[in-house]
C-alpha cells in the first residue's frame, strides 16, 4: 500500500474552523473514498524531515529557504506538526506549530525571533500566505474528514494510472476555498494534483505531488510539492531530502514553548 502524505508542511488539508458536520451527512463514494485514503496513513508514529522551499516570483526569479520540520500522530486527534527555518539569516529561528483537530479549529502559532514573541494565527486569517510562499496556513494541516463535504466526480487517466477525481468543499466559512478537486491515485490513495478555487469560484492553485518514496515498508511520501497561483504566476516548491521516523518525538515536542527553544 502507498499513501500521501503528511509531513507539517504538505499538507493537504485545510485547517478549518466553525465547522458544521457536512462529511457525516455524505455516505456515498466521495466519503469512503476519503475515509480509504486516511485509513492507509494511520500509524506512522512521528517523523523528521529535511527541506527546501523555493519561492519564485512572476518572473521566474527565485529565493530559497532552508526548514526543518518534525511530525507527531495523535492517535485521538490530529497531528501535531513543527517548522524550523535554518536559512536564509534573515528567517533563521523562525518556528511554525500546528495542532490539527478532527472536528474543531486548528491550533497555529508563529514564533519571530526578531520581536521574540509567539503570535496566534487567527481563524480568519489561516488563508493568508504562509512566510510569503503561495502555501496558505490552512493548508499545512492533516486531512481530516470531518473538515469537509466530499463529492465523487469522475474516474480519469492520470500519467500510467487511473485517479480517482474527488470534490471537497470546506465547512469553515473562514476557509480561503470555496473548493478543492483531488486527484488520488486509484491504486494508492494518494494525492497526485490538487486544485483549489478561490470564494468566487475562480481557480486559483494547483499542488503538484512528485517522487513519491516508499517509508516503513507502507506509506509513500511525496519528495516534490509544487504549488502554482494561477491569479498571480507565482509558485513554490517543497523539495524535501531526507525523511525519519521513529525519532522519539512526543507531544512535548510541540507545545508553544517549543516554539521558542527551536534552535
Amino acid at each position: 500500500m502507498r499513501n500521501a502524505i503528511i509531513t507539517p508542511l504538505v499538507l493537504l488539508s485545510l485547517a478549518l474552523s466553525l465547522l458544521t458536520p457536512l462529511a457525516s451527512a455524505d455516505d456515498g463514494k466521495g466519503l469512503a473514498i476519503a475515509k480509504e485514503r486516511k485509513s492507509r496513513d494511520a500509524g506512522w508514529g512521528d517523523s523528521e524531515s529535511l527541506t527546501t522551499m523555493v519561492l519564485r516570483n512572476a518572473a521566474g526569479a527565485e529565493s530559497k529557504r532552508e526548514m526543518r520540520t518534525a511530525a507527531l500522530e495523535m492517535p485521538d486527534d490530529g497531528d501535531k506538526g513543527l517548522t524550523i527555518f535554518d536559512e536564509p539569516r534573515d528567517v533563521r529561528g523562525t518556528a511554525f506549530l500546528n495542532h490539527s483537530h478532527p472536528s474543531s479549529e486548528d491550533d497555529q502559532w508563529l514564533y519571530l525571533p526578531a520581536l521574540k514573541r509567539v503570535k496566534r494565527i487567527a481563524s480568519r486569517n489561516k488563508s493568508g500566505p504562509f512566510m510569503g510562499s503561495e502555501f496558505a496556513y490552512e493548508d499545512l494541516s492533516s486531512f481530516e474528514i470531518a473538515k469537509f463535504h466530499f463529492n465523487y466526480l469522475r474516474d480519469e487517466a492520470c500519467g500510467d494510472s487511473t485517479c480517482l477525481v474527488i470534490e471537497q468543499t470546506p465547512a469553515d466559512e473562514y476557509s480561503g476555498y470555496s473548493k478543492s478537486v483531488v486527484w488520488l491515485n486509484q491504486q494508492y490513495y494518494q494525492p497526485e494534483k490538487i486544485e483549489f478555487y478561490d470564494k468566487k469560484h475562480s481557480l486559483l492553485k494547483t499542488l503538484t505531488l512528485q517522487d513519491y518514496q516508499l517509508y516503513l515498508d507502507k506509506y509513500w511520501r511525496p519528495h516534490k510539492l509544487r504549488m502554482v497561483n494561477h491569479q498571480t504566476a507565482k509558485s513554490t516548491d517543497l523539495i524535501i531530502h531526507k525523511i525519519s521516523f521513529n525519532t522519539g518525538r512526543t507531544a512535548a515536542d510541540f507545545d508553544t514553548n517549543a516554539l521558542q527553544r527551536a534552535r
